[in-house]
């Protein structure tokens, strides 16, 4: 298996964000056996260091595809570059939202978590850690759709440049809501790390 294989290639799947879940691990079992360093101990030093790189590059691209965020993610690395970095501010329509729930989370710090006003400060942030978590269930199932867009192109198969102007759309549609996400996601840890 060569370290330029994507992950898709190595399972001998097109580059589709909708998988079926048992065909990748009936394939995953497959190629384990077929890689597994068990069945190298008699072979040559570089035969069983292939044998090790090729195990550690199924794990890892099982991981990824077997996680519909993580698949998306690796396949818009693929196509069009990294999307992992997380925001260094609000998305626009979370802005406002954020900075109250940042003064929020700042004077729930401060105070005594005993107090009525710690309690009322808590209420209030289990109140926005829901609204927030909502909105992550929100923008995974504006992916889904974006995924079953994605792969109603590819199996079009189409080269023209209004297919190509479609698949730059979705890509950039994907790559701003995974950003999103990630940020979402992020103000949610910290809200429960805060708060419990």
């Amino acid at each position: 298996m060569s370290k330029e294989t994507d992950y898709f290639t190595c399972f001998g799947f097109p580059r589709r964000l909708t998988i079926d879940q048992s065909k990748l691990e009936a394939k995953f079992y497959e190629l384990s056996r077929a890689f597994h360093p068990d069945f190298y101990q008699n072979k040559s030093e570089t035969e069983q260091t292939i044998s090790l790189g090729n195990s550690a590059t199924l794990n890892s691209a099982y991981r990824t595809l077997r996680d519909p965020i993580q698949r998306a993610e690796y396949l818009l690395d693929l196509e069009a570059g990294a999307v992992k970095e997380i925001r260094n501010s609000p998305p626009a329509d979370l802005f406002e939202e954020i900075l109250e729930l940042q003064d929020t989370l700042n004077e729930y710090r401060a105070a005594d978590p005993t107090s009525g006003t710690g309690q009322q400060l808590r209420a209030k942030l289990q109140a926005e850690q829901l609204t927030l978590e909502q909105r992550k269930q929100d923008m995974e199932s504006s992916l889904q759709q974006l995924f079953t867009d994605w792969d109603a192109l590819q199996n079009q198969g189409d080269a023209t440049s209004h297919a190509r102007a479609e698949r730059d759309r979705l890509l950039k549609q994907m790559r701003e809501i995974l950003s999103n996400r990630t940020y979402v996601k992020s103000i949610v840890n910290d809200l429960v790390a805060t708060i419990g």
